[in-house]
Formats: structure tokens, sequence, C-alpha cells
């Protein structure tokens, strides 16, 4: 009972950030004629609403496909739609068509924050709250405080309560999380629903998924090719088929619908990256312009050619030996790989990689709490776009007290601690005083954190160049870049280094 007095407490905390941050601004507010991601979002109600189901994806003159056009799964619709009718039932005026556009309020601000906020409590926030307290061999005041930090990081709520993305994050990650409360719970069936629920609302959760299959693939084999075994694989394909059968049933009508959908959900014609993202491939165009050399389908040739050796290791090990703690860190390992090196990848999808790093922050806490600074860090440039500077501040500082205060997180790097146990016995065999990893690790975190700093400070107070106006933003993002490899390297190792012996040997504190 006591437990849940303290979780409850937690949500409040959790939800009276996330409040105090929506009282700011939001992606473009009062910014004409796109007016940013928020009026995407009240558009596609405005869509949905007004329009047939078979023109959500077409370009008509009622349907500007130039004009924050809809290009998420049909999921991400059908939560549209449902917004708008309440929309409809409060004011008409906010989903009107055409004369909508760029609607402005108090009112209406207010409408579309508390969307978001219905949508945490009824799916991110009881994901996490179960995820927690299903934590095995850690005690009650762990699970707590773990609870509390996830609800506390920085990155999720600036941009769900602060920028307002076009796409309800707390949605797709909340869909994931149960997603990884089914494989930690051997609840297959909720699991794999979870994971198609999440492809369906957000097309990009398929950086989450591909662990998730791999994960179950590897289940199905260790209870062999008969009996069980397929039994399970029969199940699992049912509920996936069955899912996104659901989903798709008004846009599998006719074969161009099908297709139309699919061109909207994967925009090749953006490009390799959009704006200023913290990955290799806007990094690197510092020193080498791909975008304008290659042509596009090298491009996706190459970058495909990237993200699927960085992800293989991982995925190969995590068939091969199919553990919950391997596929938490193969979730990471792959989620971060396809935000370095795929097509496409905006600066928010750092996001897709958090939710995972969120899940081992109680086994890593010092490398989680730092990645998730630096996911934040990374995001900067936009922040400050939508005057964010203060709300991102505030709610750094808080994540990092919290981490700080109740994990706490300078004890916790030693080799066992940093889960490198295995890496340096095995480097020890060859250099007998390879010992001095932990201390590298925190000089480079102490380096991370004071660039960081600086960059920021930078940023705000200073004029860059007129010959370099996007100096600064390139800066944060090759920073930010610098360190994501860093712990793709790190994660990567963990996962091929895990030792079966040192798997699940941790006290309860």
């Amino acid at each position: 009972m006591e437990q849940w007095c303290w979780m409850t407490l937690v949500v409040l905390i959790g939800l009276t950030v996330r409040w105090t941050v929506s009282l700011n601004s939001y992606s473009g507010a009062g910014k004409p004629p796109m007016f940013g991601d928020y009026e995407a979002q009240r558009h596609w109600q405005e869509i949905t609403f007004n329009l047939p189901v078979k023109q959500w994806y077409f370009n008509s003159s009622d349907n500007n496909l130039l004009y924050w056009g809809l290009d998420y799964p049909p999921l991400t619709a059908y939560h549209s739609l449902l917004c708008a009718y309440v929309a409809k039932f409060i004011n008409p005026d906010w989903i009107a068509l055409h004369t909508s556009r760029g609607y402005e309020s108090q009112a209406h601000k207010l409408f579309m924050r508390t969307t978001v906020l219905i949508a945490d409590l009824l799916i991110y926030i009881p994901a996490v709250v179960l995820y927690c307290c299903c934590l095995k061999e850690i005690s009650t005041k762990k699970k707590i405080a773990n609870a509390l930090c996830i609800l506390l990081y920085p990155g999720l709520i600036l941009i769900d309560y602060g920028h307002f993305q076009n796409i309800y994050n707390s949605v797709s990650l909340g869909f994931a999380l149960w997603g990884v409360l089914g494989v930690s719970c051997d609840w297959d069936l909720l699991g794999s629903l979870a994971f198609c629920l999440a492809i369906n609302y957000k097309q990009m959760e398929l950086y989450h998924s591909l662990p998730f299959f791999c994960f179950l693939l590897g289940k199905c084999f260790k209870k062999g090719l008969k009996g069980k075994g397929v039994e399970l694989l029969v199940k699992l394909a049912c509920t996936v088929v069955a899912s996104f059968i659901l989903c798709w049933l008004p846009f599998f009508t006719e074969r161009e619908q099908t297709l139309q959908v699919l061109r909207r959900l994967f925009p090749v014609d953006r490009g390799l990256f959009e704006d200023k993202v913290a990955n290799i491939w806007c990094s690197f165009s510092v020193f080498l312009k791909i975008k304008d050399i290659l042509p596009r389908h090298i491009q996706i040739i190459i970058s495909f050619c990237f993200t699927f050796l960085s992800l293989l290791p991982a995925c190969i090990k995590l068939v091969l030996q199919p553990t919950p703690k391997g596929f938490k860190f193969t979730l990471v390992s792959c989620a971060l790989s396809f935000f370095l090196f795929s097509f496409q990848v905006h600066e928010k999808s750092i996001l897709l990689v958090s939710l995972p790093v969120c899940l081992v922050l109680n086994e890593i806490p010092f490398m989680a709490t730092w990645f998730l600074l630096v996911s934040t860090f990374s995001m900067l440039p936009l922040l400050l776009k939508d005057e964010l500077l203060m709300p991102s501040i505030v709610t750094v500082m808080a994540f990092f007290i919290a981490c700080a205060t109740f994990f706490p997180i300078f004890e916790k790097t030693s080799e066992e601690e940093l889960q490198l146990k295995s890496f340096s016995v095995s480097i020890r065999k060859y250099l007998p005083h390879f010992t001095f990893l932990p201390r590298i690790i925190q000089y480079l975190f102490l380096t991370s954190v004071i660039i960081m700093v600086l960059l920021t400070l930078m940023t705000v107070t200073l004029d860059p160049p007129q010959k370099l106006p996007d100096l600064f933003s390139v800066l944060v993002c090759f920073v930010s870049c610098l360190n994501f490899l860093f712990f793709l390297v790190y994660f990567n190792i963990i996962i091929l280094w895990d030792s079966k012996n040192g798997r699940n040997r941790r006290k309860i504190n």
C-alpha cells in the first residue's frame, strides 16, 4: 500500500512538471504561414474530421499536402479524428475546413495541451509505473526512484509539452513500453500487439520492433521448431497480421490507396536528413556535402548498409541468446543505429533511443543519465527556436538532481556497475594493466558535460559569425553525434560481452 502511495506522488510530480512546461511557448506560435508542428496536429484534426478516409493521404483542393499533409500511419489519423470530435463539441471553429488554418487562442492551446496530458495518463504513465513495479531483484525504494527519474526525463516533456511535435510521442512510446512490459512478464501476445500498435501509430517504431521480433524468434527456436515453438510463432503471426489488417482496413480497398499511404509514410524526397540532426550524415556533411554529391538512390543504399551492419551483431546475439536483459540493451543499440545511420532522420527521433535507455536506468544509472542529458542537449537548437530555454534548464536540472540523489550515479562507476567487467577481463588477458577504463569514462563524462554547458552558454549569449550563421547549431549536432557514437560502441560491448553468470547477479538495495 505504501508503495502505491509513493507511486501516486511520483505521478503527480511528473504531471505537475508536464503541465508547467505546457504553459510556455510552442512550435510555430504566431509564425505564419506554416505555424509549426502545433498547427500540423490541429490541421490533421481538421482534415480527418471533414474529409472521407480515402482523401486523407491524397492531395486535393481541400487537402494540400504541402500544408502539413498527413504523413504518419493510420492509427495516428484515427487519434486525430478522435480529438477532432472533442474539438467539434467544444468549438467547431477549431477544425473548420480551410478557415481554421493557423487558429490560435488560449482556449485552443489549453485543449491541445490537454489532449497530450490525457494520452500520457492513459498510455505512457501507466506503462512506466507498471514497468517499474515489475522490476525484479530491486527494492521498493529503487522502483519508486526509477519511475520518478523516467517521468522526469526532460527530452520527452520538452517536445510533447513544450515544442508540441506533430505526433504524440507519449502514445507511440507508451505502446512500445507496453510491448517491453509484455516481454518482461512473458506476455508475448500483449507484447506483439503493443509493438504493432506502436508501428501503426508511428512508423519509426520499427526501431524498437526489430529487437522485439528477434527476441521472440529466439524464444521460438529455444522452444524448438516443433510443438510449443511453432505454436508460439503461429500465435504471434496471427496477432501481428490481425492488428495490421484492422488498422489498415480502410486503405486496403484499392491498391493506389495503400501505395499512397506508404509513399506518405516513407518520404524519400525529403533527403538524407532533416534540419540539424545529431547523426552521422548531418555531421559528416560539414566536411562533405553528401546530399549534393551523391544521387538519392545511392544515399538510400549507403544509409541502409551502414544501419544494417551496425545493428546486425546485437540482433544476432539476441536471436541466439534471447534474454530480457539482452532485449532491452538491443533495443537501445538498434534505435541508436537507426538514428545515427538511417535515411531521413530528424532531431526529435532521438526520443526513440531515449525510451529504451530509460528502461536500463536502474542497471547502468551513470551511463543512462549521461546519455539522457546528451539526448536533450542534441535538441537545443530546436528548443531555443521555440523559446524553451528556461523550461529546458529547469527540467534538465530537476532530472539530473533526481538521478544523482536517488541512485546515486557517481557511486556507480566501477567496472561491475558499468557492466564492463567481462569486457575488461577479456582485455586484461592481453593487457594485464588495463584497469583504468572506469576512470577514462569518468573523464569523458566530465568533458562532455563541460562542453555541453559551454556550447549552451555560447549559443545563448553570442552571435555567430555572419559567414557561419549555423555555427553553434552545427557544433551542438557534431558534439552530440560524437557522444552517440561512443554510446553505440558502449552498448554493443555490453551486449556482446554479456556473460550468463553475471546476467542476473544483482543485489537488492
